[in-house]
């Protein structure tokens, strides 16, 4: 019997750099890989919705696309190759600056100097309108106002996981959603003042 698919979880890119828990639930090698947030989102999968800001064709013998992928708290860095073609197909033709929804797996590295990084390897990537990107933003502030609900009362398994290992400034997440707030705001103003 197939696997359900986990469902991809919406984080902005501020929490989502900031991560650098892995793990895995069982010692299966086919046991789904997470990565945990500071907030405590177990993401398998992720959805982002942002402007594509810049992408370039990093592959030497194929095709692999490093793109950034902006919202209102910073940059993802999405790596598109042959394990995804549709998403490297989408990258290629999609030219920045435009919005973009990405669906994918975060992805964890350890640099030479040993600095933890992350990145999203796309399962797909679509354009999308101000709507999308606008309701996206909108779903990512209350899915992490509900973490940070989780990380004060203690009682999720994930946010006491979260808390135990990144000591989280909740005070720090909470004005990056007010922040992302703000960036509605504004786009709502200036779209106003364009008409």
């Amino acid at each position: 019997m197939p696997m359900a698919r986990e469902v991809a979880k919406r984080v902005f890119a501020k929490e989502f750099n900031a991560s650098t828990l892995t793990y895995k639930e069982s010692e299966d090698q086919f046991a789904p890989a997470y990565v945990l947030t500071p907030t405590g989102a177990k993401c398998n999968r992720v959805f982002i919705v942002g402007t594509l800001t810049e992408k370039e064709n990093v592959g030497e013998e194929q095709d692999t696309w490093r793109a950034r992928v902006t919202d209102p708290t910073g940059a993802f860095v999405v790596y598109a190759s042959q394990f995804s073609p549709d998403a490297a197909q989408a990258l290629s033709d999609i030219e920045p600056p435009s919005f973009v929804a990405v669906i994918g797996k975060p992805r964890v590295f350890k640099t030479q100097d040993g600095e933890i990084r992350v990145y999203v390897r796309p399962e797909a990537v679509l354009p999308v309108d101000t709507e999308a990107r606008d309701r996206w933003v909108l779903d990512a502030i209350n899915a992490t106002a509900d973490r940070l609900i989780a990380l004060k009362a203690g009682t999720d398994a994930d946010a006491k996981k979260a808390e135990e290992y990144y000591h989280p400034d909740i005070k720090e997440y909470k004005e990056m959603l007010l922040n992302a707030a703000k960036s509605l705001k504004q786009m709502e103003v200036s779209v106003v003042s364009a008409r």
